[in-house]
């Protein structure tokens, strides 16, 4: 039984082929890890606890920590296990969790994006109706939106994934079970499979980004009518962390999802998974903080307050 369980398992070979390369990834991963998962709980502690961000767009970073964290779990810890020894593996069923959960995550987060680009031309396009317009319902409407439509690509691509016959390959040219390397294991025809993801890619990828740059062209349009410097400021205040985290991760994972599987380039391909999957969930919560007075006002709240019940 176990034999029979061993064949079935899928062997991530990752960055085997660099042992040099993989003992400094273990460390930058590891610290990369630990920092995802206290920045991330930090946005999402003091965006619940604290009443000055009860506001959508705190909201929506909430869920968008949230993600993150997910995400980056459902990846990491396999990881961190592959680069630290010569055991490569991971059970059929973990590949499977794994590609439905990142996939899920991954989706959410694109449609996530644009939901938030909405939320700041509403801020900066219509600030008389802000409230109005951004109420609870339409919020937790549009969370509710991007959940879905992550976990419906994720029933779709992932199910016709692990459907294709594999003829015994096993031998996965990546460090986590990903669609685009999935499909390379197949022993069949997998030119519609490409098709579909591809189509999949435009919905999920394309236009959100789409809809975030209308979004912005529009927060650019209202501004220059302003014709103010202090109008400029405080447009890049508002939108600058989202428009720099936008940037990180659409220029990364655009990179492996819009282009075909055949041009898919092994060691390029995993780098740059390394960067949305790694470090871009760790320097989300360092753009939204650094340079962000709310946060930096509320964490200076919350860290008074403990003093003081300690006191």
């Amino acid at each position: 039984m176990n034999n029979s369980s061993a064949k079935d398992d899928f062997v991530l070979v990752g960055f085997s082929d660099q042992p040099k390369l993989e003992k400094i990834l273990f460390v930058v991963v590891l610290i990369s890890y630990l920092l995802t998962l206290v920045g991330n709980t930090i946005i999402i502690l003091i965006s619940s606890v604290d009443p000055k961000l009860k506001t959508p767009m705190y909201f929506f970073l909430t869920h968008l920590s949230l993600v993150d964290l997910c995400f980056t779990t459902s990846i990491v810890p396999q990881l961190l296990w592959n680069l630290r020894g010569p055991a490569k593996t991971i059970t059929a069923l973990g590949c499977a969790v794994q590609l439905y959960v990142s996939l899920a995550l991954g989706s959410t987060e694109c449609v996530l994006l644009a939901v938030m680009a909405f939320d700041r031309y509403a801020a900066v396009c219509k600030p008389l109706h802000y409230a109005a317009v951004m109420n609870p319902r339409l919020c937790r409407a549009l969370a509710g939106a991007a959940w879905l439509s992550g976990v419906g690509n994720t029933l779709i691509q992932s199910t016709v994934t692990l459907w294709l016959p594999r003829c015994g390959h096993r031998w996965l040219h990546h460090f986590f079970c990903e669609v685009p390397s999935m499909i390379k294991l197949a022993c069949v025809d997998i030119h519609a499979n490409e098709v579909q993801l591809f189509i999949a890619s435009l919905v999920l990828l394309l236009l959100p980004l789409a809809l975030i740059l209308m979004s912005y062209g529009h927060i650019v349009k209202a501004v220059m009518r302003i014709k103010s410097v202090q109008a400029w400021r405080k447009a890049l205040g508002t939108c600058g962390s989202h428009l720099l985290v936008v940037s990180l991760f659409y220029g990364t994972i655009t990179a492996v999802y819009i282009r075909p599987n055949s041009s898919y380039a092994h060691m390029h391909g995993k780098f740059i998974s390394l960067f949305y999957t790694v470090v871009t969930p760790t320097l989300n919560p360092l753009i939204y903080t650094l340079r962000n007075k709310d946060v930096k006002g509320a964490l200076g709240r919350l860290f008074h307050k403990d003093r003081d019940l300690g006191s």
